[in-house]
């Protein structure tokens, strides 16, 4: 048996989809795992029991794994803790999850107060106007609680068959390319909360003791989400709304009643309800929902996030009683105020109007960039590329406007596996990736990943700091019978697109000369064998201080640089950018960064080779400015930033 503590770092602590995430990943391995918070442990294969620890974003917590896979179990899931991305979509919009702050007072141009406004929590921003559906299912009772004994066996196969009945469909909507990322992974959670064995084994016990399956399901489903609700975390408290949601699935189908079909909305609405789960909301047809407005919930529940991905304005924990719904025809909706008009008179329908026109204005203009090759005022040419992890993030970033890709990350590709990618498996995802944008460039980063990002299949020494230890182009050196499966996956890739390649963690000259020799090494190999290949542009990430410093010598051997300015921030500042303590010198507009970046960029004009950003930075509109007029004439970044930093470019 082996344990190691660590702090977490996942975004407001282990909630619905990262707690789920990392029950997949645990149960992945063959050892049993506990994580242990506040000296309380919980099997953490159990999904629902990871939630009911409670752990906060800044908690200290012990893995403790007992089994033939315990150190593999251990260094991935220290890993997964340690990423404030962890189980979510790091692809999406910064700040997708994170609810609108309220407004001290209402904002210029908002909802203004009156009688009939009635104040609730801002879900979404936004603001609309539209006649009212209201979604009010009746309430669900079991009027049966005790079963013969005899009848057992026949009601626990009644109960798995609506759970299989609920959890399919379900399970499908997760792997629709046509739903959103966001929509899809809060699904799969939901999923997985459905099937925990915590929740579903608690339902089997009561049913063998002669419960009835509806009864049981209510039961177990109301002192779950009532054991939610009473943490103290709100990310906490808002999953038992989805504890609730689910339970309302499965006891419909255990009572033979229908509930209300939210996929036939008739006409644009604003869409008004008690309590609404993800998983109800996910029925909805998006096109048709103007607004959105619950009595119940949180702007921290995945309905709120769901409606944020979507753009669609929200207010939650709204105190309308539902008599007063049944006499509502229209709602006005003030997502940035957190306010909602209840049958609005004419003056005040046509205050919000003009409010909703000069927001679909400035949305009008912005998606203006989304085709446009940005250019500065003076002529000067800039591509706008996007950051990838996965393949189903590409519609994401052909429909912000993304001139190709700055920057692919293949460690995700190993990471999402028991065994390493085939070198079949890796030029299938790399060709893929090139014809979807081709004849734009995709630039492939190479294998960077350490004792700090560690894989099955590549066994890690333990170091006292990953982050200058044996990572990226270090350890592909090291073991070419990983590297080169991935150079040869490259070179077939770059037969069916504009693929370059670039190499992660340079130090020294010799590194780039030596995956040079390997590159070439592999083409003969593969046209000796007669398989396709073609050669890509090999550049550099220029991320340690000692690549800046021999710049012009790194420049005189690759095509491009490209600056990752989250790592080379890290390392200039000497600050670990995790480390809250000192997150005031974490900054890339510090002096000491930007003289490293404007080294680079100089290096690469006296070399006649391009630059270009692909850290965080690269979507920081103050900094953009600077990076131009420094050489830079490629910013990488998030698919959600492409627009904004589009217009920015040509404001310049």
């Amino acid at each position: 048996m082996i344990e190691s503590s660590t702090i977490v770092r996942v975004h407001e602590g282990l909630h619905t989809r990262p707690a789920a995430s990392m029950a997949k990943l645990a149960k992945g391995f063959d050892c049993g795992v506990e994580l242990i918070c506040r000296g309380v442990p919980a099997n953490a294969k159990s999904s629902v029991k990871l939630m009911l620890l409670g752990v906060k974003e800044g908690d200290e917590v012990v893995l403790r794994a007992d089994g033939r896979d315990e150190s593999a179990a251990v260094a991935q899931l220290v890993h997964y803790l340690q990423d404030p991305n962890a189980g979510l979509d790091d692809a999406l919009q910064p700040g997708t999850d994170a609810p609108p702050r309220p407004p001290a007072a209402a904002p210029e141009g908002a909802v203004a107060d009156a009688p009939n406004c009635v104040h609730g929590v801002p879900g979404s921003r936004g603001t609309s106007i539209g006649p009212v559906h209201v979604y009010l299912p009746q309430p669900l009772v079991a009027t049966r609680q005790v079963i013969d004994e005899a009848e057992i066996g026949a009601e626990l196969d009644r109960f798995r068959n609506v759970l299989m009945a609920f959890v399919q469909p379900a399970a499908r909507a997760t792997a629709d390319t046509k739903v959103s990322a966001q929509d899809r992974a809060i699904l799969q959670a939901l999923v997985d909360v459905a099937q925990d064995e915590e929740y579903v084994g608690a339902i089997v016990r009561g049913i063998k003791g002669r419960g009835d399956a509806a009864a049981v399901t209510l039961r177990v489903g109301e002192v779950l989400a009532a054991t939610f609700e009473a943490m103290t975390d709100a990310y906490m408290r808002a999953r038992a709304e989805d504890i609730r949601g689910v339970t309302r699935q499965l006891v419909a189908a255990l009572l033979g009643q229908k509930l209300p079909d939210l996929s036939h909305i008739a006409q644009p609405s604003v869409l008004v309800a008690a309590d609404l789960s993800a998983w109800e909301f996910a029925q909805v047809p998006i096109d048709k929902v103007l607004g959105l407005v619950c009595i119940g919930g949180s702007a921290t529940s995945h309905v709120a996030i769901m409606a944020r991905t979507h753009g669609i304005p929200a207010v939650l924990g709204v105190p309308l009683p539902e008599a007063a719904l049944h006499t509502t025809h229209t709602l006005a909706v003030d997502g940035d105020g957190g306010r909602v008009i209840v049958n609005p008179d004419a003056k005040q329908q046509a205050h919000v109007r003009s409010r909703i026109a000069v927001e679909h204005e400035a949305k009008a203009a912005l998606h203006h960039y989304r085709d446009l090759q940005p250019r500065t005022r003076d002529g000067r040419a800039i591509e706008v590329v996007a950051n990838l992890g996965a393949l189903n993030e590409i519609p994401l970033a052909r429909d912000a406007g993304a001139m190709g890709v700055g920057l692919f990350r293949t460690e995700l590709l190993f990471m999402q596996q028991r065994t390493l990618p085939t070198e079949d498996e890796q030029a299938a995802v790399y060709r893929q990736l090139a014809e979807a944008f081709h004849p734009y460039p995709v630039i492939i980063r190479t294998l960077d990943i350490g004792g700090d990002k560690p894989v099955a299949g590549i066994d890690f020494p333990r170091e006292e700091n990953p982050f200058l230890g044996w990572r990226g182009v270090r350890m592909c050196l090291d073991r070419p019978e990983i590297f080169k499966p991935q150079l040869r996956a490259l070179l077939r890739a770059a037969t069916v697109g504009n693929v370059r390649v670039m190499i992660p963690m340079i130090s020294e000259l010799e590194e780039v000369r030596r995956v040079r020799a390997l590159i070439t090494q592999c083409e003969a190999e593969l046209r000796a064998e007669g398989t396709a290949c073609a050669a890509f542009e090999l550049g550099i990430m220029v991320e340690t201080p000692a690549a800046v410093l021999q710049a012009d010598a790194l420049a005189a051997e690759v095509a491009f640089f490209s600056i990752g300015t989250n790592d080379l921030t890290q390392y200039v500042m000497a600050t670990d950018r995790a480390n809250a303590r000192i997150a005031s010198l974490y900054r890339t507009e510090h002096p000491a960064v930007m003289t490293a970046i404007e080294m680079t960029c100089h290096a690469a004009q006296r070399a006649g080779i391009w630059v270009g950003v692909c850290g965080e930075a690269a979507s920081n509109l103050d900094l953009l400015p600077r990076f131009i007029e420094m050489g830079v004439t490629e910013l990488s970044m998030s698919p959600a930033a492409i627009l904004a930093a589009k217009k920015r470019i040509c404001e310049l």
